[in-house]
């Protein structure tokens, strides 16, 4: 009986781990998100990276001005990288 009642209790635990890592996503991409310029490490970033690419993951350099990634909005400004924070707009680096 004790065998029965630690597999249900281990069961039970595992089912509500996996609930929580699955509604976890769902509230995070319903975060209000912002475009951050150069915060992406080289192939990285979600977007824009300057003439001659063609968008997601073509950032050719880390922290590259003209390439942007998805922030929680209000965090792009404070994010700081080896080569200064994130910014708003387009940087020049």
């Amino acid at each position: 009986m004790t065998n029965k009642i630690a597999h249900i209790a281990g069961l039970a635990l595992a089912a509500g781990i996996s609930a929580g890592l699955v509604a976890s996503p769902a509230a995070a991409q319903s975060a209000p998100m912002e475009k951050c310029y150069g915060v992406a490490k080289a192939g990285q970033n979600d977007c824009a990276a300057g003439p001659g690419t063609s968008c997601a993951g073509t950032s050719t350099r880390d922290y590259q001005g003209d390439a942007w990634k998805l922030v929680k909005k209000g965090t792009c400004e404070t994010t700081k990288t080896p080569k200064g924070m994130g910014s708003l707009t387009p940087i020049k680096r």
